[in-house]
Order: C-alpha cells, then sequence, then structure tokens
C-alpha cells in the first residue's frame, strides 16, 4: 500500500490510530512513548501497563485520550531493557497495521518502531518498515504516515521509502 514520510511530533498528529513504540511490558516510557504519555494524559500509560504485557511483536490497543485520535496501538517491537530484532521490528509494524484495520481505521501515523532506545539500526529498521506497509493489503486503512521527529530522521526515511519505490 502507498505510504507517506512525514516530519514532525508524533504526539501532535491527527489520525483514527497512533502507533507507539512500546516494549512489551507496554509501560510508557522515554521516546515516542514518552511524547505520547505526555501529551494524552497518565490515564494512556495506566490502562496500557493494565494490557500488558504482550509477546514481542504483539500489539495493545487502549484509548487515545487527550491524543488528536480515537487509539493507541502498542506495538512492542522490543523486550524491556532489550534490543529490538529485524524479525520483532516485521510483526510489531504487520500487527499494528492489521490491529488498525481490525478496528476500521482509515488513518494511521506510525514512528520507526524499534530503531531508538531499542538499538536497531535505523535505516535497516526503516528499511524493515517501508517494506512490510508496501506490502501490507489493507481492508480499511487509506492514510498510512511514517512519521520522523528529527531532520536527519526525516530525511533517512525518505530515501529509504524513494528507494523502495524506484
Amino acid at each position: 500500500m502507498e505510504f507517506e514520510v512525514i516530519q514532525g511530533d508524533i504526539a501532535v498528529q491527527s489520525a483514527d490510530a497512533l502507533v507507539n513504540a512500546a516494549n512489551t511490558s507496554l509501560r510508557m516510557g522515554s521516546g515516542v512513548a514518552g511524547a505520547l504519555k505526555r501529551a494524552a494524559g497518565s490515564g494512556l500509560n495506566d490502562e496500557a501497563v493494565a494490557k500488558g504485557p504482550v509477546d514481542l511483536g504483539g500489539v495493545a490497543t487502549t484509548d487515545a485520550y487527550a491524543l488528536d485520535a480515537e487509539y493507541v496501538i502498542h506495538a512492542a517491537a522490543m523486550p524491556p531493557g532489550g534490543q529490538s530484532t529485524a524479525e520483532s521490528i516485521r510483526r510489531a509494524t504487520q500487527n499494528a497495521l492489521a490491529e488498525a484495520d481490525a478496528l476500521n481505521c482509515e488513518s494511521l501515523v506510525l514512528p520507526a518502531l524499534g530503531c531508538g532506545i531499542a538499538g536497531f539500526d535505523f535505516e535497516a529498521g526503516v528499511r524493515i518498515i517501508c517494506d512490510v506497509i508496501e506490502e501490507y493489503q489493507p481492508d480499511s486503512l487509506t492514510d498510512v504516515r511514517l512519521v520522523a521527529y528529527s531532520d536527519d530522521d526525516f530525511q533517512t526515511m525518505r530515501r529509504v521509502a524513494e528507494a523502495l519505490r524506484d
């Protein structure tokens, strides 16, 4: 499926669902999770933790609270304090897309799962995520956006996405 690469703070994006880069405990710490937790309010972390733990690559869905979305899909690409793998990034991305479809979402914003504190090489991780999105056959999704916070990450994401499409 087609998708767009954008730059910005995931916590201010407007979509049916936003994806949190989670660990399997679903406890929200720093990075993407921290940004979403700060913008949404404490209820987001409490509900997420109550739905955990999930398997590596698994997802859980919560309300989006004060975010401009209906849902937050928590996609676990890493164990707590551990490292993500190519397979965990692939499964977390696939499961986040499938969950958004199961919720009849039309729009979804996701970050580079497993590529921050989880330690996976950013460019290689983005390539996996882009491949999964490209291969995905949606039921309801029509607007998928891959978001980068920094300009450097945005440039890398855009380059990887464009290379995939060529």
